[in-house]
């Protein structure tokens, strides 16, 4: 008798196609259902718990005095149960800028903000920062009204769109930022949930507060940095001994000045962590001429990609090197660094005389 062994073959190999194609489309489904984000994660059977009912006795059985301090008293769910549930919470405006208080009420978002001259420019070019289209607006009354906005949000099956009023008034001593939603939709259908209201008109007031934050934490670095002047750098050691370069100024000022101070010694940041304070760089020496115009002399690095470390001293800050292969820099190469870092950052600076 004879047996064939292609065929059998043919069939394990077309099964395992069928099977990894299945199992792709699969993933591919699941990775565009957002549900999970959204929804209880558990059993569902407390769902079909009995009601409570009147506690039977037998007869002759004598029972203690009653107390209604712990009864549950009855009541009915009006809302969503099981995994109709939304289980996020409602997002809030948030007080992003120093000095402010945000509130939302009914449709409407508002950050109360110190009173500044130029709070209206900055709005808008946020806006248009952002890519949100401008459908009109108006410099006088300060008030503008978006095009329709569309969100992108990765906890949504389908995602929103929306236009908004953004205006700006003056309330007293301060400037009021407020946000009003006029349309909120969802596949083309009108969406009048106040939660998901909420939501959104929260997510285009933090929107605009978060780049205020930002335009009022640059201003406030430039001005650390003229008052700085020229910035001391030492020396010193970690806690276990290592070396490590002392830089006599807070950790925001260093950080900001940093990438363009490592770029003038050959130190490319190719990324960065700014709560983590750490940076990773390519280094390439310089020629002797960009030493001597920096007015510092070649530390003798190897060519590669450094680990920085920044740490925050309160009124200073450590700046500690790991060389390609994972070692800190040894100590002749620290003092080395300390002179090229004095140099680079007060080069990189705003320096006023």
């Amino acid at each position: 008798m004879t047996y064939s062994l292609t065929k059998p073959r043919f069939q394990k190999s077309t099964l395992a196609k069928v099977m990894g194609l299945s199992l792709i489309m699969l993933l591919a489904a699941c990775s565009n259902d957002s549900h999970y984000k959204r929804e209880v994660n558990g059993n569902e059977d407390y769902l079909q718990a009995a009601p409570l009912k009147e506690l039977q006795t037998p007869n002759g059985m004598i029972l203690p005095l009653e107390n209604g301090t712990y009864d549950v008293p009855p009541g009915t769910s009006k809302g969503a149960l099981g995994k109709a549930l939304d289980i996020r919470p409602p997002l809030q405006p948030l007080a992003l800028v120093d000095g402010s208080r945000a509130q939302y009420t009914a449709d409407t978002g508002t950050v109360l903000l110190t009173q500044s001259s130029g709070l209206w420019a900055n709005v808008v070019t946020i806006v248009q920062k952002n890519g949100y289209k401008i459908a009109s607006r108006d410099d006088a009354n300060q008030t503008l009204t978006t095009d329709m906005v569309q969100w992108n949000r990765k906890d949504e099956d389908f995602q929103y769109q929306g236009r908004y009023q953004i205006s700006v008034t003056t309330q007293g001593y301060q400037n009021a930022l407020t946000v009003k939603t006029l349309e909120l939709q969802q596949k083309g259908v009108a969406v009048t949930s106040p939660t998901e209201q909420q939501r959104y008109t929260g997510q285009m007031l933090n929107s605009i507060t978060a780049g205020l934050g930002q335009l009022q934490q640059e201003q406030q670095n430039r001005l650390d940095n003229r008052k700085l002047g020229e910035i001391d750098v030492q020396s010193g050691a970690d806690d276990t001994g290592l070396p490590v370069v002392i830089i006599r100024a807070p950790y925001g000022n260093v950080w900001e000045r940093l990438p363009a101070a490592l770029a003038k010694a050959g130190m490319k940041v190719t990324d960065s962590s700014r709560p983590q304070g750490t940076l990773t760089a390519k280094y390439s020496p310089l020629d002797s001429d960009a030493w001597d115009a920096l007015g510092a002399k070649d530390p003798d690095l190897s060519s590669g990609e450094y680990k920085l470390q920044l740490g925050d001293l309160n009124n200073r800050s450590s700046l500690q090197f790991i060389d390609p292969k994972g070692h800190v820099l040894s100590q002749s190469q620290n003092d080395a660094m300390v002179a090229v870092m004095q140099a680079a950052l007060n080069q990189s600076g705003t320096v006023s005389k």
